[in-house]
């Protein structure tokens, strides 16, 4: 596929969602975060990812409503902060968030961490009740380890639509990719360029050199060739498009094992409240 031939219906799809988007963590300046989120729209993009402890429900909401492209073409998705994750704190706060955002619904509605307010029995059956209000489409969990989604699954009705973790070349996520086959929840990877790290790769330098790309790029096809969904952040438009251009790019059969092979483990996102940490 050449960059020139890319387009919304470039991006793979699984159930309506596209395996593809825009990540807005840390986007927090106003005129930044409306500017990044219609460049990209109009670039193609179709799939937007926030989170209520962003701070930028609202300027995201005004960057899908800048863009010329209808609200119904946008797979929109934020999570519930792990302070407001007993029954009223997530019907309320998403009720703010879809308020922020300037929409009548939610594509997707994330668990952010399961943490500090989690129970599992209290606050996924909140996450229910928002989708049988018609408020949120799919119901999706963050930052779960394989316990996390066994729990999960006893718990709600269906499996949770998606998983959204720290996923790249230097974190693989073997283990929940093995835990995910076979199911229907499917993997949404945060940082998916390790924060920068991706390009101070040697295996992965060598593979973009080869294919005259970037190495965000190479981090991005592979994670497509694992049937992940990659949501980068980017705000500059060169990097929205380069990005956006990885669509465009396959890797062959070495250059997935060469990056299967890279030995390494390092996680960006680690927080002490996070289930990383507890390990």
């Amino acid at each position: 596929m050449s960059q020139e031939s890319l387009s919304p219906e470039s991006v793979p799809r699984v159930d309506g969602m596209p395996r593809f988007g825009l990540g807005t963590w840390q986007n927090e300046n106003p005129e930044q975060c409306v500017a990044s989120v219609s460049t990209a729209l109009e670039m193609g993009y179709r799939h937007v990812d926030t989170a209520q402890i962003y701070g930028n429900e609202d300027a995201v909401g005004d960057g899908i409503a800048a863009a010329d492209v209808p609200r119904e073409e946008v797979f929109l998705a934020t999570k519930v902060w792990i302070d407001h994750l007993d029954r009223d704190g997530v019907v309320e706060t998403t009720e703010e968030s879809v308020a922020k955002l300037g929409v009548d619904r939610l594509d997707m509605l994330y668990v952010h961490w399961p943490s500090r307010t989690y129970e599992a029995a209290e606050t996924l059956p909140a996450l229910e009740e928002l989708k049988e209000r018609g408020l949120v489409d799919r119901i999706g969990v963050s930052n779960f380890e394989p316990h996390h989604l066994d729990e999960a699954r006893d718990v709600l009705d269906e499996p949770p639509f998606a998983n959204q973790v720290e996923m790249h070349p230097l974190l693989q996520q073997t283990e929940l990719r093995e835990y995910v086959e076979g199911t229907d929840i499917e993997l949404v990877a945060y940082s998916p360029l390790a924060r920068g790290g991706v390009f101070d790769v040697p295996e992965l330098s060598d593979i973009a050199e080869k294919h005259g790309v970037s190495e965000a790029q190479v981090s991005l096809a592979w994670l497509r060739e694992k049937g992940v969904t990659a949501i980068p952040k980017a705000t500059s438009e060169a990097h929205i498009r380069d990005n956006w251009e990885s669509l465009a790019l396959e890797l062959d059969d070495e250059d997935v094992s060469t990056i299967d092979a890279i030995d390494r483990t390092e996680r960006q996102i680690n927080p002490g409240f996070g289930p990383a940490a507890w390990d």
